[in-house]
């Protein structure tokens, strides 16, 4: 998110879908709204630290009105529609690093499976690793063109490595059809270079890499039902968001195209 002067004393962070306008810096703190999992998120994030990742806020306090505090991150993060300065194949392989950072933290802390974690953008299959979920632009902090902090974990649930980064993909290849692309995106970016850069920068195994495009393919049938599922629910954000991009018909474009070229991207996964 970016900021936006609100008082002498604080600054209205821009950004986001379902916190938009609700998220303030106030000096070193952020406050937002306290997600339903914030304290034991708030645990993972303190176990993260522990594990040498200091890329994650650290958790300060919860307040008495469901909002949390955590640590602002310093940096640019990329709104849409997007600049070409965050599409570079060198904030790519940043980006995949910061994921594996990750990863190789959050594969170390056992997950508690007494939580409610938010299951709407989780893995299927589950997992043993808490995942983020929601690796896309607006949640990476960037400095001197190189992601440097992650942020909003409020999607986290348990899950498969191979499954964030199929998230993480979807945004930041992206996977989508040339028209959808051209919305948000620059033009020219060659999709599967990127997916293999992104593969390459986490060190996916080969067992994953051969799984990645239909992984990819799934995510996406989730992704839809969960925006198909706030839309139910009269969610104005995503009511709006959905028919300003000409509704139902871009899923039905972006899932089509995840299926024609995928034996291109398990080629290029390949080489």
């Amino acid at each position: 998110m970016t900021a936006e002067r609100d008082t002498a004393e604080s600054e209205a962070l821009v950004g986001g879908m379902a916190n938009a306008g609700a998220v303030f810096r106030r000096g070193p703190l952020v406050e937002r709204p306290a997600p339903p999992t914030a304290r034991a998120l708030h645990a993972h994030l303190l176990s993260l630290r522990e594990q040498g990742f200091d890329a994650a806020p650290k958790p300060v306090r919860l307040t008495a009105n469901d909002r949390e505090q955590l640590t602002f991150i310093p940096g640019d993060v990329a709104l849409p529609p997007f600049p070409r300065w965050v599409m570079t194949e060198t904030a790519l392989r940043s980006v995949g690093n910061l994921l594996r950072r990750l990863h190789d933290a959050s594969s170390a802390i056992p997950v508690d499976t007494c939580v409610a974690w938010t299951l709407s953008l989780a893995d299927p299959a589950g997992g043993t690793m808490l995942c983020h979920n929601d690796v896309c632009p607006d949640n990476v902090v960037f400095r001197d063109g190189r992601a440097a902090g992650l942020i909003d974990f409020d999607l986290a649930a348990p899950g498969r490595a191979v499954w964030d980064v199929a998230m993480t993909a979807r945004y930041w290849v992206p996977m989508l059809d040339p028209t959808s692309a051209a919305a948000l995106y620059p033009t020219a970016l060659d999709t599967p270079t990127r997916l293999r850069i992104l593969a390459d920068s986490y060190g996916l195994s080969p067992l994953e890499r051969a799984e990645l495009p239909s992984v990819i393919e799934q995510a996406t049938a989730i992704c839809r039902a969960f925006v198909a599922d706030r839309v139910a629910n009269d969610d104005p954000v995503y009511t709006k968001a959905l028919f300003e991009s000409s509704g139902w018909q871009r899923w039905d474009r972006i899932q089509g195209w995840l299926t024609a070229q995928h034996d291109v991207f398990t080629t290029a996964l390949s080489k």
